[in-house]
């Protein structure tokens, strides 16, 4: 009986908790101002370009990864665990 109730009260604080985010657009409050124009920069940038990152900005993988059949190299701190 009380898994039940547990439950039951779990369900509905989920339920609550879920449909209390906000589904409108974003924008600055009205007596907030958008940060200044970078240094050398013509214009302010509006909030779109500052939520899209260049694509200099975005990470790159840097995993090597084995595309060929090679043999992987030696490793001397490749030991087994004590």
């Amino acid at each position: 009986m009380k898994r039940l109730v547990l439950l039951t009260l779990a369900l509905v604080g989920g339920l609550a908790l879920a449909s209390c985010g906000n589904r409108s657009a974003l924008k600055p409050a009205a007596t907030a101002w958008l940060p200044a124009a970078p240094y050398g920069a013509t214009a302010t940038p509006s909030p779109g370009d500052l939520l899209n990152p260049p694509v200099q900005t975005r990470p790159a993988r840097s995993d090597d990864l084995i595309q060929s059949s090679d043999q992987r190299r030696s490793d001397a701190y490749d030991l087994p665990p004590r």
